[in-house]
């Protein structure tokens, strides 16, 4: 691996485009198949809503790609969330984070960009008081994901609410 020195910056409104074209490349590197969608559309229109907020509820940090010609573009993004439970005994803030999406494009592989922008997202969760941080990691991502301390915590249950039944 390269190790370049970089300076993740936090995303704006004007970056949710180029946000979903990551996340779209993320699911086709974890499918195995690019699934293109009218979901890219409403993804680009709710990222530009909450990242446009005074106090953003959606996280990202970017690296710069080069423009090389091309419209400025995202080399690698980690994106997140700060969720409010019910404090608890060794969560009294109640701020939870929970990290969706982190990604490098290709050609920008190798180096450190996922590091650097989730290390700045997990700074920026310590700073808004969130005392755990949850994700689901790939196979690959994982040695990276325990580099920062993070563990397996419990066993992940799941459920299409869209195949639960409508209370009458």
């Amino acid at each position: 691996m390269v190790t370049t020195r970089v300076t993740p910056r936090a995303a704006t409104a004007d970056d949710a485009e180029e946000l979903v074209r990551l996340r779209r490349l993320m699911f086709a590197s974890m499918n195995g198949k690019d699934e293109p969608g009218p979901w890219e559309r409403d993804a680009v229109r709710m990222a530009r809503r909450q990242l446009a907020q005074p106090e953003p509820p959606l996280l990202a940090f970017v690296v710069d790609g080069d423009a090389a010609g091309r419209p400025p573009h995202l080399a690698a993004c980690a994106v997140g969330r700060i969720e409010e439970r019910l404090p608890a005994p060794g969560h009294p803030t109640g701020r939870f984070g929970f990290v969706f999406n982190v990604c490098t494009g290709e050609r920008y592989r190798g180096r450190g960009y996922a590091r650097a922008t989730t290390h700045a997202l997990l700074a920026a969760f310590a700073r808004g008081g969130v005392t755990r941080v949850d994700l689901h990691a790939t196979p690959e991502a994982e040695a990276m994901y325990r580099s920062f301390g993070f563990a397996p915590h419990s066993i992940p249950l799941s459920l299409d609410v869209r195949a639960f039944p409508a209370a009458d």
